[in-house]
């Protein structure tokens, strides 16, 4: 995966306002990975730990073996189990027989399994996975989801990679993933029915489900998101099912350069994928990367960076053209494109973090605020812009 993050001495995980904050999880330790990398023919144990990942939702470091560096992360067993994170590494490896050069697949074990449960080998209840470092540079090791692109020459080139792997995705038929918090699933807003498919998600979801009941989710649905979701509506049977990546962001691609012109020469951290459509994942990529919602507060700041959407699209499009329906489905999907990622993170908070500070964060902030951004100028002016070069298909 990543060939520096945090130095070990300076652990601190990303916050959700975009602070630094302790991490949720406690960081990995030498005997730890020793122990698991033994296991491992490509490792053969652990020498020292280089660098803890700033990323909150689990413990990563990379870790100097005796064959090399690797990246080791550690996920709670109730938020990844064996077969959760067996359907990412199925995925990845179907991806990685066609894009050998971009995407690379988790290292087996002796018994070539690519996950190991700490149970098989000590007393904790721990979900582990070994990656080889990716290839190229991480430029945007400390950059937090939300915030831009350094250049339309990269948002170019991560729209290009994105289209390779959707075309290498297009042969993988696998069914969507089972509920876990932390999937940026699509089933909600891709029924004919929204609110009963809600109720469905909640229903399996008990804390959620309560937490939502309290803030009277009926009502946010049919106020603030059931008028999106009919702009939406007429679109729907135009979307193709794919597996796609669902946080393209920056931070998830490794570069070839630091110049302005660098290209794409690693796709990582598949933890969010999910079976959804090529609009769903290109509407993701440009709610993670082209608006910094993290200054929306600010009355004088310009959080758009319209230049990098259309960058990213010429990108995806010099392999990919979207259809006219795909284009116009775009601005529709995006102010609902996170919403099942935000509620499977208030379920997150709720259910395995135990923080309802977090959960009100991810709530109110994420799931409703986002949404409401889309209703002011800047938000308008976004999907404006979409739906004007929609129009631009159909001539």
């Amino acid at each position: 995966m990543r060939s520096r993050d945090i130095p070990v001495e300076v652990h601190k995980s990303h916050g959700l306002a975009g602070e630094w904050v302790q991490p949720d999880w406690p960081p990995l330790t030498l005997p730890e990975v020793d122990g698991l990398l033994r296991q491992y023919p490509l490792a053969g144990g652990a020498v020292r730990i280089l660098s803890h990942s700033p990323r909150p939702f689990s413990a990563a470091s990379v870790v100097e073996t005796p064959r090399g560096p690797v990246f080791v992360k550690r996920h709670g067993h109730q938020v990844r189990n064996w077969a959760s994170l067996m359907e990412e590494h199925r995925l990845i490896a179907h991806l990685a027989a066609q894009l050998p050069n971009l995407v690379q697949e988790p290292l087996a074990d002796r018994d070539g399994q690519t996950v190991v449960c700490s149970r098989d080998w000590s007393d904790a209840d721990w979900t582990y996975e070994v990656h080889p470092l990716a290839t190229g540079i991480d430029l945007y090791e400390d950059a937090l989801s939300w915030t831009p692109f350094r250049s339309t020459g990269h948002a170019l080139a991560a729209g290009l990679a994105m289209a390779r792997l959707h075309r290498a995705a297009g042969s993988y038929d696998a069914a969507a993933r089972e509920p876990r918090q932390l999937i940026s699933s699509y089933s909600i807003f891709a029924s004919g029915d929204p609110e009963k498919s809600l109720a469905s998600y909640l229903e399996m979801r008990p804390l959620l489900r309560d937490y939502a009941e309290r803030r009277d989710w009926r009502a946010s649905m049919n106020e603030l998101l059931i008028p999106f979701y009919e702009r939406l509506s007429p679109w729907l049977g135009h979307l193709r099912p794919l597996w796609t990546h669902n946080d393209l962001h920056a931070s998830n691609l490794t570069w070839s350069g630091a110049d302005a012109d660098a290209k794409v020469t690693g796709i990582i951290d598949f933890g969010l994928a999910d079976r959804t459509n090529a609009v769903h994942d290109l509407a993701t990529a440009i709610e993670r990367n082209m608006v910094e919602w993290l200054r929306i507060e600010d009355p004088e700041a310009d959080v758009l960076h319209l230049d990098h959407v259309d960058a990213l699209l010429a990108g995806y499009e010099e392999l990919s053209p979207l259809s006219y329906e795909e284009a116009r489905a775009l601005p529709a999907m995006l102010p609902l494109v996170h919403c099942e990622f935000a509620l499977s993170e208030t379920d997150y908070f709720l259910s395995v973090v135990g923080s309802p500070e977090k959960a009100s964060l991810a709530y109110e902030g994420y799931f409703l605020g986002h949404a409401e951004w889309f209703l002011t100028d800047q938000g308008r002016r976004l999907l404006d812009h979409l739906e004007e070069r929609a129009e631009r298909h159909r001539r």
